[in-house]
């Protein structure tokens, strides 16, 4: 944001300064002394013009909690001090801050965006918006306090879990960590794709414990989160308080762990971390985006700690997981909204098309009741297709082989590995095939580049496979229906 020129800009300052202050006493008497001191009193008020206020803090992690936890608070608090706002940017501003070792240490961690002032978020907040007071994170923390865990969304709980085949393992082994003192696998890593149910779990285990354990100390929070504690501890020199907090827990959730993957000090932490609890047989869950070997940058001997355990694939949501997803989420939205009403082809039309990741299909949903209770319509096929074209344009995407290769392999139980390799068993062959009639009826692919795909087979083995497998769907009804139900989710 561009100053207005030097002329009357220390007055400005002043006037900033001392409205930023009285926010400051305001918000240390609703939150409290140590929230406003570890999270928001870093800030600072850089200016407010029209109905817009713009802070800024020294890194993306700060300005992108403060925003989740306590920007309605501050903008309610802002609007009393100063009417007329409406809005709150966060920007990110290393310039706003002293310039010493340990916060230039902490942006480049964080992701700093050097010199000026990088926008992190801008937000207007519905009355509704809950407020959490999280852990601290910010500063130095006492000797005498525990680093508390990362807020737990109270939408994330096992009853509201919706389970199917490709996350019922999943589920079970959450629900283990959850309803057992004893560590039986250990650790739990959880790894998926986005919007799959990782983070979900989590939470769900949390509290799980909260309500059956409340003796029990749980620590949940991000990879980012814990790098940038140990960032903080080595700024103010108390990595033993940071030791004791970390190795004092019954129970520790590190989401997103390919974060620390190429921070080599926060690995070394991680490292040492684990293994005093895992000594301690205390349990550790953990989720990623992909299975420990192939986060590139992860040192080995994590690797191998993260695999000593119950490793777990969360796979993609087939069609019918999808279509139970949306049923617990239309059933949720008219248990608070008598007069919400929609077709249950929509559903069936949404779960179809939308496949990418549950937040998007959810929020589609959500997205149409919002549409619908606006104009005063029900929810209908046509204006499903409406409201959402845009989304639905994303998700007509092109399929590729190695796509379908992934959807048989789950479907038949199988191992990505078993469809290019060798082997003739029928109980391998026969998916091979399946996998190679759907390259053939779904992609723009000559059955050269088909065959390349399965482990460089010859052109004729894929003419072969897709013959076998047209005569067998006259005959074979369950075949039939398999890819059909295949067919649905590579096209959805």
């Amino acid at each position: 944001m561009k100053d207005r020129g030097a002329k009357g800009s220390s007055r400005s300052d002043v006037k900033l300064d001392e409205l930023w202050t009285r926010a400051l006493d305001r918000a240390e008497r609703e939150l409290g002394v140590n929230c406003v001191t570890q999270w928001i009193r870093p800030l600072r008020l850089r200016s407010i013009e029209s109905d817009l206020a713009v802070l800024s803090a020294s890194t993306g992690f700060l300005a992108d909690w403060v925003e989740r936890n306590y920007g309605l608070h501050l903008l309610r608090i802002l609007q009393s001090l100063a009417p007329g706002l409406r809005r709150i940017t966060l920007t990110v501003s290393e310039a706003d801050f002293a310039p010493n070792m340990g916060e230039r240490v902490a942006a480049a961690t964080n992701g700093g965006h050097g010199e000026g002032h990088t926008p992190a978020a801008q937000f207007d907040y519905p009355e509704n918006t809950p407020q959490t007071a999280p852990g601290n994170g910010y500063g130095p923390v006492p000797a005498d306090e525990d680093l508390q865990s990362a807020p737990l969304d109270p939408r994330c709980t096992f009853e509201s879990f919706v389970v199917g085949k490709p996350n019922e393992l999943a589920h079970a082994a959450a629900r283990r960590v959850a309803e057992t003192a004893d560590a039986t696998f250990n650790p739990v890593f959880l790894y998926g794709g986005v919007g799959l149910g990782k983070t979900h779990l989590m939470h769900a285990i949390g509290w799980h414990l909260k309500r059956n354990r409340p003796k029990c100390k749980v620590l949940f929070l991000s990879a980012e989160h814990f790098m940038y504690r140990f960032v903080q501890a080595l700024r103010f020199r108390d990595t033993m308080t940071f030791k004791r907090q970390f190795r004092s827990v019954d129970v520790l959730m590190i989401d997103d762990v390919q974060f620390i993957a190429g921070k080599d000090s926060t690995q070394e932490e991680f490292f040492h971390t684990f293994n005093a609890l895992i000594d301690q047989k205390k349990q550790i869950v953990i989720s990623g985006d992909r299975s420990p070997e192939r986060i590139d940058g992860l040192e080995e001997r994590i690797c191998s700690r993260l695999q000593w355990g119950l490793v777990v694939d969360i796979h993609p949501t087939d069609y019918e997981l999808r279509l139970g997803i949306l049923q617990s989420k239309a059933e949720t939205i008219a248990a608070n909204n008598p007069s919400f009403e929609y077709d249950p082809k929509v559903l069936e039309f949404l779960a179809h098309r939308i496949s990418s990741n549950v937040r998007v299909l959810e929020g589609a949903l959500t997205r149409l009741f919002a549409f619908a209770s606006l104009v005063g319509r029900r929810i209908t096929l046509d204006m499903t297709q409406e409201c959402l074209a845009d989304l639905l344009r994303t998700a007509d995407r092109k399929v590729t082989i190695d796509e379908i290769k992934r959807k048989v392999a789950d479907h038949y139980n199988l191992r990505l590995s078993d469809l290019i390799s060798a082997r003739r068993a029928r109980a391998v062959a026969r998916p091979r095939q399946v996998a190679m009639f759907l390259a053939k009826s779904l992609t723009s692919k000559s059955l050269p580049e088909i065959g390349r795909g399965f482990g460089g087979r010859d052109h004729t083995t894929v003419i072969h496979a897709v013959r076998k497998v047209e005569q067998l769907r006259e005959t074979d009804s369950q075949l039939a229906d398999d890819i059909e139900l295949l067919r649905r989710m590579l096209e959805g």
